[in-house]
């Protein structure tokens, strides 16, 4: 089994694409004006609009009702990009902070209110962790 990606319903797909190509600088690949998707060295993120909801099983999901599910992504420098995110995030739940398993990370919220944490390993356990071969 392969991990390929999380899918974000959403009410405004193009709002939603945009803030996440300005917060990752991964630019989308859209394949209907209702589906588009961020695609990253480790995962993909798939980005929905509600009208792709039924294809599934209608009411199954609901945009801008996340309360458990942090979508993360691995920096090379967190610091920075806290800095080149001031001005245009509006939603920082949490400035750069190391946590106790290593990594320092930047939690914010995207337009629909999603919780997402960009992340540095900082310690030795946690770079090894996170190394590539």
């Amino acid at each position: 089994m392969q991990f390929t990606s999380i899918r974000v319903i959403t009410g405004d797909v193009a709002r939603l694409v945009g803030f996440y190509e300005r917060a990752t600088g991964v630019r989308a690949a859209w394949a209907t004006e209702d589906f588009a998707e961020l695609r990253t060295e480790g995962a993909t993120l798939a980005i929905a609009g509600t009208r792709t909801v039924p294809l599934f099983a209608p009411g199954a999901a609901r945009p801008a009702d996340n309360h458990s599910v942090i979508t993360e992504f691995l920096v090379d420098d967190v610091d920075r990009v806290h800095r080149e995110l001031a001005g245009f995030v509006t939603d920082f739940v949490s400035g750069p902070t190391t946590m106790p398993w290593g990594n320092r990370s930047l939690l914010i919220r995207d337009p629909d209110g999603n919780l997402v944490n960009f992340f540095t390993p900082v310690t030795p356990a946690a770079v090894a962790k996170f190394a590539r071969p």
